[in-house]
């Protein structure tokens, strides 16, 4: 089985029970550590991380501890960054063992099937003010200045902005499924074979069969309420909700 999931968005200051968040993620991820070959992390999993060279932020022990013990039984693990977890750079990569992707969208085929995955951040037009700031975060330049400033302001700071940016957001605007399959009708076209589109990102649990491609598109919706994920048994690509 794999298994797809996305938008947790742990360590969140707007949530209110971190410890609670973080086991129902751990929960899941035990329940799914039997039957999975391959879990793919679809970005914004962390709500913000930096990793310095010789130190990393505190917490996602418990998280860290199940993604170890996934790998170390023969799980492939994959984890695309997303606009809130950018700065992954090696630590879990050599630590865990999974592979860190920072790439608008990868290819993947299971099954004679072919995947489209993405966080979904950059899929579709996007502001200029948006661009800048990608190409101002993935920048080495500016990260080896970012990386100068103490933890004690950083830290603080992107906590504060991801709060600030979740409440003048956190509505679902109206007609965003529309919106999101002409998105990913766009994308699918240019990878010729395109069977399935998924993303996350849209903090939207949605389901659609794409009209000019013929996709399938699933958007893996959170873990702020949802608890959703998707799972591709060989044959069929399911959007379930996690109940423990």
């Amino acid at each position: 089985m794999v298994y797809f999931i996305s938008d947790l968005h742990l360590g969140a200051s707007y949530i209110a029970d971190h410890r609670a968040h973080e086991a129902r993620v751990t929960a899941f991820l035990d329940s799914i550590a039997g039957n999975a070959t391959e879990l793919y992390l679809l970005g914004d999993v962390l709500d913000y991380w930096y990793e310095y060279r010789t130190v990393v932020p505190r917490g996602y022990v418990r998280f860290f501890g199940v993604l170890a013990r996934m790998a170390d039984a023969g799980v492939r693990i994959t984890w695309l960054t997303g606009n809130h977890d950018i700065w992954l750079f090696d630590y879990l990569r050599d630590e865990i063992g999974l592979e860190v992707v920072d790439a608008p969208y990868v290819v993947r085929e299971f099954d004679g099937r072919r995947f489209i995955l993405a966080h979904g951040d950059r899929i579709g037009t996007r502001k200029a003010s948006f661009r800048f700031i990608c190409h101002l975060f993935r920048n080495r330049l500016c990260q080896k200045l970012y990386s100068a400033i103490h933890p004690r302001w950083t830290v603080g700071l992107a906590h504060g902005w991801s709060s600030a940016s979740r409440k003048s957001s956190g509505y679902v605007p109206a007609g965003i499924e529309t919106l999101v399959e002409r998105e990913a009708d766009a994308l699918a076209l240019t990878v010729p074979g395109t069977d399935y589109v998924v993303l996350g990102h849209h903090h939207i649990a949605h389901q659609a069969r794409l009209p000019q491609s013929g996709a399938e598109l699933i958007v893996l919706g959170d873990w702020i309420g949802k608890d959703t994920y998707a799972c591709w048994d060989g044959k069929t690509l399911r959007l379930e909700s996690f109940r423990r």
